[in-house]
């Protein structure tokens, strides 16, 4: 036991199953030889991509994939909400072509990959990925699930995808590919040996879901839904030096116009939010409480259905919070039928946070952290990399700043959850 939550020990490993967000404890003799993971499967004790048999020459029976969720240029991620897993490839660095790595993990991506879209015989040899995450004391992991190549709504240009990055001049490719974990609460250790011993996936003890995935392509996700989130200062700032950094960069970009950081907190809410249609940048002296309104598309092409928003904008510091007064100010002005949307390089303080989502009104906070990972996502982690996207999308105008109306007010409710009574409050942009 860790506390009050089980976990297996390193002796238990080779004969234990595998059950969903299990923790699997290493070794604790300072060595290679402390990895859970190759004593817990017949893989390596290195890297991303762990499988078992040969990948060029087509051997491999089962993979285990390995996240650190410590490589900021490379953010793989579980939505527990999904059940999506985003994986990216292991050509990680200028000096090599997209499929001759190290591992050879991108071809196996390529040719799974393409057996996913193919027919079920193509499907039943691919071999079962199983995720597993770091975790603590040492060498320990944690196991994510059983994974399935792809998804259920993306085609197959989209579930892998080659994309660009640079690193100090030099431009290379990397897959970014999308997993589906499986409805699989636990799996058999009885299952895993019958396939590493080279017998089909469909054998004895094959989770249903997987079945499903291999016969017909349906995929059958572990979701999760979300219960009430309230983050905290911690989990909404950075937690290492480069994305504390990269905010530093932003607000330095800003400093003596921060009304202009309003036309990039569009941009990263189109980060997030793809579908978002025309947004318009509201003039400081004609706000009405919302520094950009827009549409956010839904439903088919041919026949879009618009929903209304309101976005605000907050180019603070780390040690400046989103308080009652600047949550105040939005919720104000958002309309029957329309969402709000508030972005800052800070966080958005317990108080506001805890009314926001008990109350249920319908505004999406985006803090500090959101905005580092958005940026990451698209490959903008690297300083160089942002400092262009900052000079290009938002140049320094010459002109003189806007002077702000420090007059201005605006109706807000003696209380945030509560617009039945409403005051002058004085608003500083």
């Amino acid at each position: 036991m860790i506390g009050s939550e089980t976990a297996v020990a390193f002796d238990a490993l080779r004969e234990a199953d595998l059950h969903i967000d299990r923790l699997y404890l290493g070794g604790t003799n300072g060595t290679a030889g402390d990895d859970a993971l190759a004593r817990l499967l017949p893989v390596g004790n290195q890297g991303g991509f762990r499988p078992n048999g040969s990948v060029r020459k087509k051997t491999v029976r089962l993979v285990a994939l390995y996240t650190t969720g410590a490589e900021p240029d490379w953010p793989d991620h579980l939505d527990p909400e999904t059940g999506i897993f985003t994986y990216y490839g292991d050509n990680r660095e200028p000096g090599s072509e997209l499929h001759h790595t190290k591992r050879s993990g991108n071809l196996l991506l390529r040719d799974v990959f393409e057996a996913t879209h193919g027919l079920p015989e193509e499907r039943a040899v691919v071999p079962p990925f199983l995720c597993f995450e770091k975790a603590a004391p040492g060498r320990s992991v944690r196991f994510r699930g059983l994974l399935a190549p792809g998804t259920e709504t993306m085609t197959s240009d989209e579930d892998l995808s080659a994309i660009w990055r640079h690193t100090k001049g030099s431009r290379f490719q990397n897959y970014r590919a999308f997993f589906t974990v499986l409805d699989v609460g636990i799996v058999q250790r009885s299952w895993l040996a019958s396939v590493l011993a080279g017998e089909p996936t469909l054998g004895p003890g094959c989770p249903e879901p997987w079945r499903e995935w291999v016969e017909g392509r349906v995929y059958r996700p572990l979701v999760a839904p979300s219960t009430l989130t309230i983050r905290t200062k911690e989990e909404q700032l950075p937690d290492d030096p480069v994305g504390r950094e990269m905010l530093t960069m932003i607000r330095a970009h800003f400093e003596g116009r921060e009304t202009d950081f309003e036309e990039c907190a569009v941009a990263i809410w189109r980060m997030m939010a793809p579908a978002t249609g025309k947004c318009t940048v509201t003039p400081p002296s004609r706000d009405g409480g919302r520094d950009a309104v827009g549409d956010y598309l839904l439903g088919p092409g041919a026949d879009r259905v618009a929903v209304e928003f309101g976005l605000e904008a907050k180019c603070y510091r780390e040690t400046n919070s989103i308080g009652v007064k600047e949550m105040s100010r939005l919720i104000s002005r958002i309309r029957h039928r329309q969402f709000g949307v508030f972005v800052t390089l800070s966080y958005f303080a317990k108080q506001v946070y805890e009314e926001v989502r008990e109350d249920g009104h319908p505004i999406v906070m985006i803090c500090g952290r959101d905005v580092v990972d958005s940026l990451r996502q698209k490959g903008y982690s690297d300083p160089e990399r942002l400092r262009k996207w900052l000079d290009e999308g938002f140049p320094r105008k010459r002109h003189i700043d806007s002077v702000v109306d420090l007059g201005r007010s605006v109706a807000v409710g003696d209380n945030i959850l509560d617009g039945s009574r409403s005051q002058a409050a004085s608003s500083q942009v």
